[in-house]
């Protein structure tokens, strides 16, 4: 009889976290290992926007449609000094679809050009007010619920993707990497390996300082020493010993990564260098593990993968379309470096092979303060790549004031006949599962998601993991 990875661990109580933090830090050991049948040839990319993103200058309404959509955003946001309202007349350059509930017309920002250039490819898909119920306007906490993929309370500290990497891979697996000092939360599990290094390059094997002229040595002396306990009898030990041997040749290999981009893709790299952004830099490390992979760099196989960007907690000194305004800088940043990844992939030939969810905690807040936006809780997701289908989905979030909660912030509803029902984090995450890691449904619900319990109207307790954006 066949045995799984996963059913091998459970059995044997071998569930361990294997995480390499780069350059020094070494949580626990792990084996390099060809990527499972799930993905396939494939790559997942999730990029947070740290700080909560104001979704309303974001996909912006320009009329009312059938409803009262454009006058409640200029009643809500000023124009003039300090002011944050778009004008209709700024926005016909970005103009993408219609939100299906009130029918008003939509477009970007004006400094997301260049993602409406792919939008218009039918490369992006833009899910409207996504949120989660029982919404909190802490950044850690909705942080942690969009991290983990419950709301807040219920959160089991393993992240939404950690438990699909839970379910399909096991410790002798690398199938994430995050382009960052730490795990990201929505990677982290307990039962497989995610590899952390904020540059390629910086990734080493955990040699002590000592001694920096002595390192072939260290390396034979753990080399002999992980061969060694690989071939033991007991099974921690011959785990431990596997692991330690892939743990020194994936570091090897993945520091390679810099160089062979630099030297076979000079054109993109220099691109990057061109631009000078923070995330542009970001993504070209995850440029970097894809060209790895499309060259067939031995104890290189992960197809997720996660970077962050910050600078969006937005409270003054926002802007409205004005190009010096904090606002319009990090959606230019945003749209940017998206756009030149995004040619790098297909100019790589992998570009059908990708897809991109950019996110945010939370969102801001629909009444302006005097030069910005106080924390909220709805907003769009991006959706972008070769194998996205492009458009508008999800309703945008009802800006009435007289609809507005207490705090001055969209109601998260989950009732069917609501024109302007919400999103809920959980079917973006589970639309990606199952139809671009080929998670089966009623998996996703066993081992990845779980329903609430309580009014249907109120709480997610009805899955829609078909929302049509990847088919």
């Amino acid at each position: 009889m066949a045995i799984s990875r996963r059913s091998f661990l459970k059995g044997s109580g071998l569930a361990a976290a294997s995480t390499l933090v780069a350059p020094a830090l070494l949580r626990h050991p792990f084996i390099g290992q060809a990527f499972a049948d799930t993905i396939g040839d494939r790559y997942f990319l999730s990029i947070f926007l740290d700080g909560g993103n104001d979704g309303f200058n974001t996909v912006i309404p320009v009329d009312n449609g059938g409803a009262t959509m454009r006058a409640a955003y200029d009643a809500a946001r000023s124009t003039g000094t300090d002011g944050l309202n778009i004008a209709p007349s700024a926005l016909a350059a970005t103009l993408i679809g219609v939100d299906p509930g009130s029918g008003c017309q939509l477009a970007f920002h004006p400094a997301l050009a260049p993602l409406k250039t792919l939008y218009d490819a039918g490369k992006v898909a833009v899910v409207q007010g996504c949120g989660y119920s029982r919404p909190t306007l802490s950044h850690e906490a909705s942080r942690m619920a969009w991290e983990t993929g419950t709301p807040p309370g219920l959160n089991s500290g393993t992240g939404w993707m950690g438990r699909y990497l839970a379910a399909n891979y096991g410790g002798s697996d690398i199938p994430g990497v995050c382009i960052r000092g730490e795990v990201a939360g929505e990677l982290r599990q307990n039962a497989t390996s995610v590899l952390a290094a904020r540059r390629m390059r910086s990734l080493r094997f955990p040699y002590d300082g000592d001694f920096g002229d002595d390192v072939a040595r260290k390396r034979a002396a753990f080399l002999g020493l992980y061969e060694s306990a690989s071939t033991a009898a007991l099974p921690i030990a011959e785990y431990l010993g596997t692991s330690g041997v892939a743990t020194l040749l994936a570091t090897e290999s993945y520091a390679g990564l810099h160089d062979l981009y630099t030297s076979g893709r000079p054109g993109p790299n220099q691109a990057y260098e061109d631009l000078n952004l923070n995330l542009a830099r970001n993504l070209r490390e995850a440029a970097k593990v894809i060209y790895g992979i499309t060259q067939g760099v031995p104890n290189v196989h992960a197809r997720v993968m996660q970077c962050a960007t910050g600078g969006y907690d937005t409270h003054s000194d926002q802007g409205a379309a004005n190009a010096d305004g904090r606002h319009y800088e990090l959606l230019n940043e945003l749209a940017a470096s998206l756009s030149l990844f995004y040619a790098d992939c297909n100019d790589m030939g992998v570009a059908d092979k990708l897809v991109v969810m950019v996110w945010s905690e939370f969102g801001r807040r629909v009444e302006q303060n005097d030069g910005g936006t106080d924390h909220g809780t709805q907003y769009p997701v991006f959706i972008l790549g070769g194998g996205v289908t492009g458009g508008v989905y999800g309703r945008h979030p009802n800006i009435n004031e007289s609809a507005l909660s207490d705090d001055g912030n969209t109601v998260y509803s989950q009732a069917a006949a609501d024109p302007f029902r919400s999103t809920d984090m959980r079917d973006v995450y589970g639309t990606i599962l199952k139809h671009w890691l080929g998670m089966p449904h009623q998996q996703i619900l066993d081992d990845v998601l779980t329903l609430d319990g309580g009014d249907p109207a109120e709480r997610w307790t009805q899955e829609n993991f078909d929302m049509g954006f990847l088919v």
